[in-house]
Order: structure tokens, then sequence, then C-alpha cells
């Protein structure tokens, strides 16, 4: 399976980091999992383009997650593809509802298909997937995905907790919010001293921190030191177009 962070950031995009998106490639298969503002753009520069995702899983609908829903399924439709599947949480066909009742001309342009998951195992795209509940403002899903070579999981939005890191345990890799430094008073996202604590005895591969605010740049050793004090891995920073193998992250 390969993995390509197309979008590491957050609410609050960077010049080098754009909203949530991950493409996963495996056997000719792709699938797009959120789709944010500026994730598209990424997406066009990547070998299989948009034309390749006719499949896009949710975490959930927060703006930084979803906004690149339309434009996705225009420039699909303006590129002679004629369908698009969306798959997530409850609540998502309410958000492609809604969606194009603003931009009803868009409607019906391709044979959209949606479907609505909970925390259950369930297939997308070729993948298989496992789905856990995470903790943040809204209803927000976790992701693992099934590979011969080991799996990926993609902790979606969520504060750090003993189940989402147990849900990750024996992963190849897990992708995890880091969004702010120790100093930031937050919640719903962890710091990078609560995601050390939760990832404490957890057996992964490999953590790539990703939904970073702009609060983490300049903060990135001291982020390393507070999660590897408390966790004895491999922890490296995601970065937009970062991509790897998951039988061999580098």
């Amino acid at each position: 399976m390969r993995v390509t962070f197309l979008g590491t950031g957050s609410a609050m995009p960077t010049a080098e980091r754009v909203q949530t998106g991950v493409l996963l490639e495996a056997d000719g298969r792709t699938l797009l999992v959120d789709c944010g503002a500026g994730v598209l753009h990424r997406l066009s520069q990547t070998d299989p383009g948009y034309e390749a995702a006719s499949s896009v899983l949710l975490t959930h609908h927060h703006l930084d997650h979803v906004a690149d829903l339309l434009p996705l399924l225009k420039a699909r439709w303006l590129a002679g593809e004629d369908h698009l599947e969306v798959v997530g949480p409850s609540g998502t066909k309410a958000l492609l509802d809604g969606l194009l009742d603003v931009h009803d001309y868009l409607d019906g342009r391709v044979d959209l298909r949606v479907r609505e998951v909970g925390a259950r195992a369930f297939e997308v795209a070729g993948f298989d997937v496992s789905a856990y509940e995470t903790r943040h403002s809204v209803d927000c899903l976790a992701y693992r995905f099934e590979s011969a070579h080991g799996d990926f999981t993609f902790s979606g939005d969520s504060e750090a907790f003993d189940g989402l890191t147990n849900f990750a345990d024996g992963s190849a890799v897990l992708a995890h919010d880091c969004s702010f430094p120790d100093e930031v008073d937050v919640s719903n996202h962890p710091t990078a001293t609560q995601l050390g604590e939760a990832l404490a005895g957890c057996d992964v591969g490999r953590v790539y921190l990703t939904h970073l605010y702009p609060h983490t740049e300049g903060a990135h050793r001291e982020m390393l030191d507070a999660i590897e004090r408390q966790f004895d891995g491999d922890v490296r920073f995601a970065r937009d177009g970062l991509r790897f193998e998951i039988d061999g992250a580098e």
C-alpha cells in the first residue's frame, strides 16, 4: 500500500500545508481519505490525479476535511468521469444533499453514491477498513486500513486517548492528529505531551504527526521531545507530498 499525505494542515492552513487529505493506492485501486481545501490541487499533482479518485472516505464533516468535495465532483465531471462514491459517518448524506442544494447545477452531473458507516469493519474501493469513534467536537471516525505488509491507521481529528492508540496497536504506521504544542490550552485535539502519554506502550512501527496548526511551526523539536519522553518509537512530522510504501516507510 502506498500512502501520500496530500494535506497535513488544519482549519488554519499555511503556505506549506493545505487542509486534510490522504491518498491510498494499492494494486491499481485508489482511495481519498478526507478532502479539505487545497486537497484537489495536491491530488492533481499525483500520478493517479483526481480522475482516479472515484471514492472518498470522510472522517467527519468539518470544513477543513470536506471543503474540496464539490470541487472534486466538478473536476471529475469536467474530466469526463461519470461517478463518485462518498463514504463517511452519520450525516454524510445530509452533507452532500445540502451542498448540492446550494450548487444545484452540479446535481446529477455524475452518478453520486453516498454510504454512511459506523464504528465497525467495512470495505470501500477494495480496501478492508475498520473504524473507531474518536473524541472530537462532532462525530468522527478513525480508520485502520489492512495491508499484507502492515496496517495503516489514520486518527482523524481527536483528543489523544488509550482507546484510540489501542485501536492502532500493531499498525505499521499511525498518522495521528497533533495539532498544538504543549503551551496551547485546547480540547478536541491533542498537544504533544498528551499524545505521548496515550502512545506509551503502544506497538506501532512509525507515527506521523499531522493536522498541524501554525502554532506548531518552530516547535517541532520540542514536540518530538515531549512525545519521546513517553513513547519509545519512531515519530516524525508529516508534510504535504510525503509518500511512502507501507512495507518500507521512509
